[in-house]
């Protein structure tokens, strides 16, 4: 899944898997595993942005916390800046934190509320050693300028901002160990339409200002649009489609994808007219569907996606699909369904 065949990717993600047991009864005894995240492989390049959509409860949250070492992996490698994180000691994995930093979903909840906002962004300068004193003031009123906010909003408590502006602190946090990955854990969310569009456009711009790479976790198809160079998609766990920006919207080539794509809000009634909308429910990631996990959801399903379950391959360049009949061949291999 290589977007360049000369660049080094700056993040490898190896069958990561994370595992969850289900448990009954007064004696906890496990019934079945609940796969969150069942076998993800990915790359993820200096200076891009690789968009992260799917349903929720397909696992792209878990994902985003497991490449950050928030939850340890049941299986799998994360390679990042050409170490494995899962053989890293504590301290070493300290040291790597600096690098690899996080943006919650929720700006309020992810922010200490007996904290003032100074102290919420001058905390990870004090706890790896970086500034102290007069030079911490200066690093802090620096990183809140960056985002957007003036010094005084430092000496402010996080309930008292709005939506908009807390999750610029949360930005500015991240921000405050120059890192060069950030996961971006579904950021606008939970902020209104014209909010977001000004979270999206910081982002943007923060990026470009320091180098950054981004890892933007949504299932909104519009603000992964805005702000992502290659998408992938997940569904019950696994990436069943990963290409450049311009080709999913234009061309997807899974089922699941276009499903997405159609349940975006169009205008037009005559272009709605020709959407292939997405019906049923994600499956239980518990007790999932024999062969490919989206068949009984797939308008062109037959008998071979029953019982085989397709591989991530390379139909196209560049552009890769789990599926038995990707969709740019629909017209040859699904008229005979």
């Amino acid at each position: 899944m290589n977007s360049s065949s000369q660049v080094k990717p700056l993040l490898e993600v190896k069958g990561l898997k994370k595992y969850y047991p289900a448990k009954k009864g007064f004696l906890g005894r496990e019934i079945s595993v609940v796969r969150a995240v069942d076998g993800l492989d990915f790359q993820v390049f200096p200076g891009e942005t690789l968009g992260i959509v799917g349903e929720s409860g397909c696992g792209k949250s878990t994902m985003g916390q497991l490449v950050t070492q928030l939850l340890e992996p049941t299986e799998g490698e994360i390679i990042f800046d050409g170490q494995n994180l899962a053989a890293l000691s504590a301290g070493a994995m300290r040291h790597v934190r600096r690098d690899l930093q996080f943006v919650f979903q929720d700006p309020y909840s992810s922010l200490n509320p007996r904290m003032k906002v100074f102290d919420v962004i001058a905390e990870p300068l004090i706890v790896h050693g970086i500034a102290k004193g007069k030079e911490l003031k200066q690093e802090v009123h620096r990183l809140l300028a960056t985002v957007g906010l003036s010094e005084n909003h430092g000496e402010r408590y996080p309930h008292e901002f709005s939506g908009g502006q807390r999750q610029r602190i949360g930005i500015a946090r991240a921000l405050a160990l120059n890192p060069k990955l950030i996961v971006c854990d579904e950021p606008v969310s939970a902020l209104d339409v014209s909010i977001q569009a000004q979270i999206l456009n910081l982002l943007k711009d923060l990026q470009q200002q320091f180098q950054l790479t981004y890892i933007f976790i949504a299932h909104g198809l519009p603000s992964v649009k805005h702000i992502s160079d290659r998408i992938a998609v997940m569904y019950l766990g696994r990436i069943v489609e990963i290409a450049a920006r311009d080709a999913i919207f234009d061309q997807p080539d899974h089922p699941y994808t276009e499903a997405l794509l159609s349940s975006v809000p169009i205008p037009d009634p005559k272009l709605r007219k020709k959407r292939t909308p997405l019906t049923g429910e994600l499956p239980n990631p518990a007790n999932p569907p024999s062969g490919c996990a989206f068949h009984p959801r797939c308008p062109y399903a037959v008998e071979l996606c029953r019982e085989k379950a397709p591989v991530l391959e390379e139909h196209q360049a560049g552009h890769w699909s789990a599926c038995h009949f990707p969709l740019h061949m629909k017209e040859q291999l699904y008229a005979t369904k």
